[in-house]
Protein backbone atom coordinates (compact mmCIF):
# COMPACT_ATOMS: atom_id res chain seq x y z
CA UNK A 1 0.00 0.00 0.00
CA UNK A 2 1.27 3.55 -0.86
CA UNK A 3 2.18 6.37 1.48
CA UNK A 4 -0.63 8.28 -0.36
CA UNK A 5 -3.02 5.91 -0.36
CA UNK A 6 -2.75 5.17 3.63
CA UNK A 7 -3.18 8.94 3.99
CA UNK A 8 -6.00 9.26 2.04
CA UNK A 9 -7.54 6.25 3.60
CA UNK A 10 -7.08 7.60 6.97
CA UNK A 11 -8.42 10.74 5.82
CA UNK A 12 -11.65 9.52 4.50
CA UNK A 13 -11.88 5.82 5.46
CA UNK A 14 -11.63 2.84 3.56
CA UNK A 15 -14.70 2.55 1.61
CA UNK A 16 -14.56 5.97 0.30
CA UNK A 17 -11.03 5.91 -0.37
CA UNK A 18 -11.39 2.83 -2.57
CA UNK A 19 -14.04 4.47 -4.13
CA UNK A 20 -11.81 7.60 -5.01
CA UNK A 21 -9.24 5.35 -6.57
CA UNK A 22 -11.72 3.71 -8.65
CA UNK A 23 -12.38 6.49 -10.46
CA UNK A 24 -8.93 7.74 -10.29
CA UNK A 25 -7.96 4.38 -12.48
CA UNK A 26 -11.20 5.08 -14.99
CA UNK A 27 -9.80 9.05 -15.30
CA UNK A 28 -6.29 7.27 -16.16
CA UNK A 29 -7.95 4.72 -18.59
CA UNK A 30 -10.15 7.34 -20.51
CA UNK A 31 -6.58 9.86 -20.65
CA UNK A 32 -5.08 7.23 -22.79
CA UNK A 33 -7.94 8.47 -25.02
CA UNK A 34 -9.11 11.83 -24.44
CA UNK A 35 -6.69 14.45 -22.54
CA UNK A 36 -7.61 15.14 -19.09
CA UNK A 37 -5.24 15.18 -16.58
CA UNK A 38 -1.38 16.16 -17.11
CA UNK A 39 -0.59 13.59 -14.05
CA UNK A 40 -0.30 10.33 -15.03
CA UNK A 41 1.55 8.26 -12.29
CA UNK A 42 -1.03 6.98 -9.08
CA UNK A 43 0.82 7.93 -6.38
CA UNK A 44 1.41 11.43 -7.64
CA UNK A 45 -2.68 11.64 -8.66
CA UNK A 46 -3.92 10.94 -5.29
CA UNK A 47 -1.80 13.74 -3.91
CA UNK A 48 -2.51 16.39 -6.41
CA UNK A 49 -6.01 15.26 -7.01
CA UNK A 50 -7.51 13.86 -4.14
CA UNK A 51 -6.20 14.94 -1.83
CA UNK A 52 -6.07 18.16 -2.83
CA UNK A 53 -9.57 18.21 -4.00
CA UNK A 54 -10.46 17.52 -0.11
CA UNK A 55 -9.18 20.65 1.11
CA UNK A 56 -12.79 22.46 2.04
CA UNK A 57 -14.00 19.43 3.68
CA UNK A 58 -15.07 19.87 7.45
CA UNK A 59 -15.09 23.53 7.12
CA UNK A 60 -18.13 25.36 8.68
CA UNK A 61 -19.44 26.16 5.44
CA UNK A 62 -18.59 22.15 3.70
CA UNK A 63 -20.84 21.32 6.91
CA UNK A 64 -24.04 23.38 6.26
CA UNK A 65 -23.81 23.57 2.35
CA UNK A 66 -26.84 20.86 0.34
CA UNK A 67 -26.05 22.25 -2.86
CA UNK A 68 -22.51 22.70 -4.53
CA UNK A 69 -21.11 23.77 -7.65
CA UNK A 70 -18.01 22.78 -9.28
CA UNK A 71 -17.13 25.62 -12.23
CA UNK A 72 -14.44 24.64 -14.44
CA UNK A 73 -14.76 20.73 -12.99
CA UNK A 74 -12.28 19.18 -16.38
CA UNK A 75 -11.77 16.01 -15.17
CA UNK A 76 -14.21 16.15 -12.01
CA UNK A 77 -11.96 18.06 -9.74
CA UNK A 78 -12.70 18.57 -6.78
CA UNK A 79 -16.39 17.81 -7.12
CA UNK A 80 -16.92 14.16 -7.73
CA UNK A 81 -14.04 13.35 -4.89
CA UNK A 82 -16.55 15.94 -2.89
CA UNK A 83 -19.53 14.28 -4.05
CA UNK A 84 -17.97 10.57 -2.86
CA UNK A 85 -17.31 12.61 0.87
CA UNK A 86 -21.08 13.58 1.05
CA UNK A 87 -23.07 11.35 -0.97
CA UNK A 88 -26.31 13.29 0.96
CA UNK A 89 -25.24 16.68 -0.70
CA UNK A 90 -25.79 17.48 -4.34
CA UNK A 91 -23.05 18.40 -6.89
CA UNK A 92 -22.98 20.23 -9.97
CA UNK A 93 -19.95 20.03 -12.32
CA UNK A 94 -20.03 22.92 -14.46
CA UNK A 95 -17.57 22.92 -17.58
CA UNK A 96 -17.25 24.49 -21.53
CA UNK A 97 -16.40 20.95 -22.78
CA UNK A 98 -18.60 18.38 -23.65
CA UNK A 99 -16.38 15.39 -23.96
CA UNK A 100 -14.98 15.91 -20.54
CA UNK A 101 -18.46 15.48 -18.98
CA UNK A 102 -19.46 12.58 -21.01
CA UNK A 103 -16.34 11.18 -19.25
CA UNK A 104 -17.32 11.73 -15.98
CA UNK A 105 -20.97 10.99 -16.60
CA UNK A 106 -19.45 7.60 -17.85
CA UNK A 107 -17.71 6.94 -14.91
CA UNK A 108 -19.87 7.91 -11.90
CA UNK A 109 -22.47 6.12 -13.38
CA UNK A 110 -20.60 2.73 -13.67
CA UNK A 111 -19.63 3.60 -9.75
CA UNK A 112 -22.84 4.34 -8.77
CA UNK A 113 -22.15 8.06 -7.60
CA UNK A 114 -26.10 9.51 -7.83
CA UNK A 115 -25.08 12.88 -6.81
CA UNK A 116 -23.18 14.39 -9.37
CA UNK A 117 -25.24 16.16 -12.02
CA UNK A 118 -23.03 17.85 -14.93
CA UNK A 119 -23.96 20.86 -17.09
CA UNK A 120 -21.85 21.99 -20.42
CA UNK A 121 -22.00 25.69 -20.00
CA UNK A 122 -19.44 28.53 -19.19
CA UNK A 123 -19.71 29.41 -16.40
CA UNK A 124 -20.63 33.23 -17.93
CA UNK A 125 -23.79 31.56 -19.20
CA UNK A 126 -24.33 29.38 -15.64
CA UNK A 127 -24.37 32.69 -13.85
CA UNK A 128 -27.09 34.53 -16.40
CA UNK A 129 -29.46 31.53 -15.82
CA UNK A 130 -32.63 30.85 -13.71
CA UNK A 131 -31.68 27.30 -13.07
CA UNK A 132 -28.19 28.67 -11.30
CA UNK A 133 -27.87 32.02 -10.38
CA UNK A 134 -27.71 32.42 -6.70
CA UNK A 135 -28.44 28.62 -6.14
CA UNK A 136 -25.93 27.50 -4.30
CA UNK A 137 -24.98 27.06 -0.61
CA UNK A 138 -20.92 26.57 -1.67
CA UNK A 139 -19.37 27.24 -5.37
CA UNK A 140 -15.88 26.09 -5.80
CA UNK A 141 -13.09 26.13 -8.34
CA UNK A 142 -9.49 24.95 -8.70
CA UNK A 143 -6.59 25.55 -11.29
CA UNK A 144 -9.41 27.44 -13.69
CA UNK A 145 -8.45 31.27 -13.92
CA UNK A 146 -7.11 34.12 -11.75
CA UNK A 147 -8.53 35.33 -8.52
CA UNK A 148 -10.29 38.45 -10.79
CA UNK A 149 -11.58 36.29 -13.43
CA UNK A 150 -12.78 33.63 -11.51
CA UNK A 151 -15.15 35.46 -8.74
CA UNK A 152 -16.66 37.28 -11.64
CA UNK A 153 -17.77 34.10 -12.97
CA UNK A 154 -18.63 32.11 -9.39
CA UNK A 155 -19.80 34.44 -7.25
CA UNK A 156 -23.31 34.91 -9.45
CA UNK A 157 -23.75 31.34 -8.87
CA UNK A 158 -23.95 32.09 -4.44
CA UNK A 159 -26.98 32.74 -2.57
CA UNK A 160 -26.51 35.10 -0.11
CA UNK A 161 -25.42 34.29 2.87
CA UNK A 162 -23.06 31.22 0.91
CA UNK A 163 -19.66 30.74 -0.38
CA UNK A 164 -16.99 30.77 -2.81
CA UNK A 165 -13.98 28.97 -2.05
CA UNK A 166 -11.43 29.48 -4.78
CA UNK A 167 -8.52 26.31 -4.54
CA UNK A 168 -5.45 29.06 -5.61
CA UNK A 169 -1.75 28.32 -5.29
CA UNK A 170 0.97 30.06 -3.27
CA UNK A 171 0.42 33.17 -4.99
CA UNK A 172 -3.07 33.92 -3.46
CA UNK A 173 -1.82 36.56 -2.00
CA UNK A 174 -1.05 38.96 -4.63
CA UNK A 175 -3.89 37.61 -6.74
CA UNK A 176 -6.32 38.33 -3.99
CA UNK A 177 -5.08 41.86 -3.79
CA UNK A 178 -5.59 42.65 -7.91
CA UNK A 179 -9.49 41.07 -7.09
CA UNK A 180 -10.67 43.57 -4.46
CA UNK A 181 -12.16 45.78 -6.39
CA UNK A 182 -14.21 42.43 -7.99
CA UNK A 183 -14.98 40.88 -4.92
CA UNK A 184 -16.75 43.91 -4.08
CA UNK A 185 -18.44 44.80 -6.76
CA UNK A 186 -20.08 41.28 -6.77
CA UNK A 187 -21.50 40.94 -3.62
CA UNK A 188 -19.04 39.19 -1.90
CA UNK A 189 -16.39 39.80 0.98
CA UNK A 190 -12.92 37.90 1.96
CA UNK A 191 -13.92 35.99 5.32
CA UNK A 192 -10.33 33.98 5.36
CA UNK A 193 -7.49 32.69 3.32
CA UNK A 194 -6.43 28.70 5.00
CA UNK A 195 -3.29 27.28 3.38
CA UNK A 196 -3.40 23.33 3.05
CA UNK A 197 -0.20 21.87 3.56
CA UNK A 198 -0.20 18.66 0.96
CA UNK A 199 2.84 16.88 3.28
CA UNK A 200 4.60 16.08 -0.28
CA UNK A 201 7.48 17.31 -2.07
CA UNK A 202 5.94 17.04 -6.09
CA UNK A 203 3.00 18.76 -5.23
CA UNK A 204 2.32 23.33 -4.52
CA UNK A 205 0.85 23.87 -1.00
CA UNK A 206 -2.73 24.72 -2.04
CA UNK A 207 -4.48 27.83 -0.83
CA UNK A 208 -7.99 28.20 -0.12
CA UNK A 209 -9.51 31.41 -0.19
CA UNK A 210 -13.45 31.79 1.60
CA UNK A 211 -15.62 34.77 -0.02
CA UNK A 212 -18.63 34.98 1.62
CA UNK A 213 -21.34 36.23 -0.62
CA UNK A 214 -23.03 39.19 1.79
CA UNK A 215 -25.38 41.02 -0.95
CA UNK A 216 -26.71 40.58 -3.96
CA UNK A 217 -24.71 40.24 -7.19
CA UNK A 218 -25.23 43.08 -9.55
CA UNK A 219 -27.68 42.21 -12.93
CA UNK A 220 -25.08 43.28 -15.30
CA UNK A 221 -22.75 40.36 -14.07
CA UNK A 222 -21.53 37.83 -14.91
CA UNK A 223 -20.60 39.57 -18.32
CA UNK A 224 -20.84 37.86 -21.79
CA UNK A 225 -18.05 35.02 -22.27
CA UNK A 226 -14.69 36.32 -22.73
CA UNK A 227 -15.45 39.77 -21.25
CA UNK A 228 -14.18 38.64 -17.57
CA UNK A 229 -10.55 37.42 -19.02
CA UNK A 230 -9.89 40.57 -21.73
CA UNK A 231 -11.42 42.80 -19.21
CA UNK A 232 -10.87 41.75 -15.14
CA UNK A 233 -13.09 44.32 -13.27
Amino acid sequence: MSKAYERLEQQVGEAKAELMIHYMDEILRMNEHINLTAVRDPEEFIVKHLLDSLGCVGSPEWEKADAIADVGTGAGFPGVPLAIMAPEKKISLIDSLQKRLRVIDDITRSLDIQNTTTFHLRAEEAGQSKEHRERYDLCVSRAVASMNVLVEWCLPLVKVGGTFVAYKGEKAEEEIKEAEKAIRLLGGKIDRIETVNLEDESAENHTLVYVKKIKKTPAKFPRKSGTARKEPL
